[in-house]
C-alpha cells in the first residue's frame, strides 16, 4: 500500500520536480519505479525478518517489528498532511497496533503454559529433558 501511494504521488512528477526534490539519485536508479527501502536509503532485504526457531523470541521480535512500523506511521502522520495519504497510513498504522495486540496474546498464551522456574531457559518448541541432559 506504501508502494502504491509513493507510485502515485511520484509518476507524473516533471524532471524539474524530480531535482528539487532530492529525488534525482533515486530516480537516476529507478526512475519512477518503486525500490523499497528505508528512509535513510537503505534496501530492503531478507535481512529485515528475524527468526531464531524459539517461540518466545520470535513472538518478541514480531512484536518489536510492529511496534517500529507503528512508530514508521505515526512519522510519516507528523510529516504528511494531504488527507489522501494519510487516511491509508492511519488504515495501516492501526493495523499495526491490532498485530501487535495479537502477538502479545500469543506471547502470555505462550508463557503460562510454560513451567515458570525455566521461564526462558529452554525452547519449548525443541528442547526436551533428554536432550537437557535431564532423564
Amino acid at each position: 500500500m506504501v508502494a502504491t501511494i509513493v507510485h502515485q504521488l511520484t509518476k507524473d512528477l516533471s524532471m524539474d520536480e524530480i531535482e528539487a526534490s532530492g529525488f534525482r539519485n533515486y530516480y537516476v536508479d529507478h526512475t519512477v519505479g518503486i525500490w523499497p527501502q528505508a528512509a535513510g536509503g537503505v534496501p530492503f532485504n531478507a535481512c529485515e525478518f528475524q527468526s531464531k526457531g524459539d517461540i518466545i523470541t520470535d513472538l518478541m521480535e514480531d512484536m518489536a517489528a510492529e511496534q517500529k512500523a507503528r512508530t514508521t506511521y505515526d512519522n510519516i502522520l507528523r510529516l504528511i498532511h494531504d488527507n489522501d495519504v494519510c487516511e491509508p497510513i492511519r488504515f495501516l498504522r492501526q493495523r499495526e497496533v491490532v498485530h501487535f495486540q495479537r502477538f502479545g496474546e500469543a506471547l502470555r498464551i505462550v508463557q503460562d503454559n510454560l513451567n515458570s522456574k525455566n521461564f526462558y531457559a529452554f525452547n519449548p518448541g525443541f528442547d526436551c529433558d533428554e536432550c537437557a541432559g535431564k532423564k
